[in-house]
């Protein structure tokens, strides 16, 4: 069994952003306790520090995390696909935008206004001719507030792992999630 450091403790505690005294209410302690305890003043008995980590992952499991709000399959299309190409995927799919990937890595975005704005006879351009800047990325450990945050300023973050794109997330699952 590995018993966490005093350092483990904090970073855990703060990672989850909770207070000395949150901690020390979830695991049934006092905060000064916890204090003693992350400043290595004192070694906790072992049921102690088994009710502190229980209390820490019962936090981490409230904690949202954008791999439990992404979407596995990302509708995209690609920078030389035809704009007519993306209008077809975002009616099949319904869908108002796209991401625009190549080789698992988004470059860009491709909404109906930035086919509308176009103007006529775009159907047969290249896509690259007509998106918008990317969706921001996040990992897939981001909280739900991170990506609220970014969703505030854009209308999807891609989750990307090791460069790749494996997710995606709009306003649409937040709102469903949160309500």
């Amino acid at each position: 069994m590995h018993l966490p450091t005093p350092q483990d403790l904090r970073e855990r505690r703060t990672a989850l952003e909770l207070t000395q005294s949150e901690l020390a209410d979830r695991a049934g302690v006092s905060q000064p306790l916890i204090a003693r305890i992350e400043g290595g003043d004192v070694d906790p008995r072992l049921s102690t520090l088994r009710r502190i980590v229980d209390a820490l992952n019962e936090a981490e499991g409230d904690v949202v995390r954008a791999r439990t709000l992404m979407h596995d399959e990302v509708v995209h299309v690609g920078p030389d696909d035809p704009v007519k190409r993306a209008v077809e995927k975002m009616q099949d799919a319904g869908y108002s935008q796209l991401p625009v990937i190549t080789n698992g890595v988004p470059v860009g975005s491709i909404s109906e206004s930035d086919i509308v704005h176009a103007g006529e006879n775009v159907g047969d351009q290249p896509v690259r001719d007509v998106m918008s800047e990317s969706f921001p990325t996040v990992s897939p450990d981001a909280t739900l507030e991170e990506v609220s945050s970014l969703l505030d300023h854009y209308t999807a973050v891609i989750v990307t792992e090791e460069g790749s794109s494996v997710g995606i997330i709009t306003q649409a699952d937040v709102a469903a999630r949160i309500s």
